[in-house]
């Protein structure tokens, strides 16, 4: 590994979202969590990094149930009183008009400097002031061009803040505009475009993320070069980096000189399917951890250092659960009980109802008060069928109305509830499809044990029986949601529950070592610190 006694170098760390808290409502999951936890450790370690991102006026969606059951999104309009401004503006051309973008900071989170850029100035027609309204909402050709405010925008930003940058990381194939901006750059120092890629290629790292080959972006060249993503160069030049359609995550792995994925599966996942791509950048795994001063509880942190009643600490924290659970719902769940947590995005191949798949096995569970279940997600706002989904587990809610809850909206106060009070935390994507996964990191680092196939991050984490439990054993057959429903119930009846309610003393015990895993292997600070010594330098 390089040495980080070197001259630490200076990045920029573009992501279209970014979560550093529930009142800043720029972000949508996963991706935004992790970006918001990255520049938090990065502050913690005093490494000299900024993010680029946007100002979402509308943020993603927030997301309620209404009395048929069915989910339905709320789109209101925030404002920020807590935003420094710049004093910046930048120019960019989109659909040939002249783009003006204002650069707000932020730092209020105990965070490295996030710079987000803001079309809704009075410079703009209500065409382009509109750019930055809904995260992830519109059309392509709004895709396209909260893209290039975000790549082209952001590199112009840098610029007139006066900002020497040594590495460009983007994360997701979002920014890859600020790649073609770099190569623009280049060649107006009349560099031709093979130099000036091989010079940009010299700053750029990238992280890919999806690991399903449908679900990375790829764009016409008519709408690219109607937008003007172009940005000076040709059709055989934007082809050279991103094909034909535009792959963006094809051009992040053509514009980087290293890549990575964000687990060591995933790697072996990313690699295979990316192998076809000539002028690749090699992919190496740094896998995602999670920043332990926003999601580990306090006095559960102290109780685990000092040797003190662990048990007493989560207890507490499952009583707030509870709690907030019972205020939302009307639904007060028994705080000795074994409660079984399950948060993230509505998708299908994160199965949320799996669980659900044999009644004449999870019904008397339900029903005998031995189980209960809290689930929360949402579904993005054009995804019906993640909106099924949760229609669902709402159904399941009323089935089961004195054990299984669905608690709406949820976002990063209520990640923070479930992944302290919960007695375990459920995961059970189709493996390969999930790329990593954080909230069983947070889950764990609270003594939360993990249920989880081997996916994501877990394979690196888990010993089972130890710090928690896998079911199922890899399997990736065709019928892997029925085998994998039998291994979970197996381990379910089999070991958790008996472990519960018949060995605390061993249940404890593994709190602890859940908590000792996750620490320091699945914590940002080390994270950060690989993608300085692995990525940066």
């Amino acid at each position: 590994m390089v040495s980080l006694e070197k001259r630490t170098p200076r990045v920029a760390y573009f992501c279209m979202e970014f979560g550093l808290h529930e009142e800043l409502a720029i972000y949508s999951g996963g991706l935004g969590i992790l970006a918001g936890d990255h520049l938090k450790s990065a502050a913690d370690l005093r490494f000299p990094l900024v993010g680029i991102g946007l100002l979402w006026r509308q943020g993603y969606t927030m997301q309620l149930i209404g009395s048929d059951g069915k989910p339905y999104d709320v789109f209101p309009t925030y404002a920020y009183d807590f935003l420094k401004d710049t004093g910046v503006k930048i120019r960019l051309d989109i659909r040939g008009q002249e783009t003006w973008c204002r650069v707000w900071m932020v730092d209020k989170y105990g965070n490295a400097p996030l710079y987000l850029l803001d079309p809704n100035v009075p410079e703009n027609t209500e065409r382009e002031k509109w750019i930055n309204f809904k995260l992830y909402g519109g059309n392509d050709e709004a895709r396209v061009a909260q893209e290039m405010v975000l790549g082209i925008g952001g590199v112009r930003a840098l610029r007139a803040l006066g900002m020497e940058i040594d590495v460009y990381h983007f994360n997701e194939g979002h920014a890859v505009f600020a790649g073609i901006e770099l190569i623009r750059e280049n060649m107006s120092r009349g560099l031709d475009f093979e130099q000036a890629w091989r010079k940009a290629r010299e700053q750029i790292v990238f992280t890919t993320h999806t690991p399903v080959p449908a679900g990375n972006e790829c764009h016409e060249h008519s709408l690219l070069q109607y937008m003007g993503a172009y940005n000076g160069l040709d059709y055989e030049q934007m082809k050279r980096l991103g094909g034909d359609p535009f792959s963006m995550t094809v051009a992040g792995l053509r514009l980087a000189r290293v890549a990575n994925a964000v687990a060591e599966l995933h790697g072996h996942t990313a690699r295979r399917m990316w192998s076809d791509v000539e002028g690749a950048a090699p992919i190496i795994h740094i896998t995602n951890g999670v920043h332990r001063y926003t999601w580990q509880d306090e006095g559960i942190r102290k109780a685990w250092e000092s040797g003190a009643d662990l048990w007493a600490e989560h207890q507490r924290a499952k009583r707030e659960l509870v709690r907030e659970i019972g205020m939302r719902t009307s639904v007060w769940l028994d705080p000795d009980k074994l409660l079984i947590g399950f948060a993230r995005r509505a998708a299908p191949y994160k199965r949320s109802d799996l669980v659900f798949g044999k009644p004449e096995v999870i019904e008397p569970l339900l029903t005998s008060g031995k189980l209960q279940l809290v689930f929360s997600g949402k579904a993005h706002p054009q995804d019906e069928k993640g909106k099924e989904i949760i229609s669902n587990l709402v159904a399941a809610c009323r089935r089961y109305p004195n054990s299984v809850v669905f608690l709406e909206n949820y976002d990063m106060k209520l990640g923070r509830l479930l992944t302290r009070g919960c007695d375990m935390w459920l995961n059970n994507p189709r493996r390969p499809q999930e790329a990593s996964g954080t909230s069983g990191m947070k889950a764990a680092m609270n003594g939360v044990l993990n249920l989880s196939v081997l996916d994501g991050w877990w394979p690196e984490g888990c010993r089972h029986g130890v710090n928690g439990w896998q079911f199922a054993d890899g399997y990736e057959g065709p019928d892997q949601d029925q085998h994998d429903m039998e291994c979970l119930y197996r381990v379910l009846v089999e070991e958790v529950i008996p472990t519960y309610y018949s060995s605390r003393e061993k249940w404890q015990e593994m709190m602890r070592s859940s908590i000792e895993m996750a620490q320091y292997q699945f914590s940002t600070e080390r994270m950060v610190k690989e993608y300085y010594q692995r990525l940066y330098c």
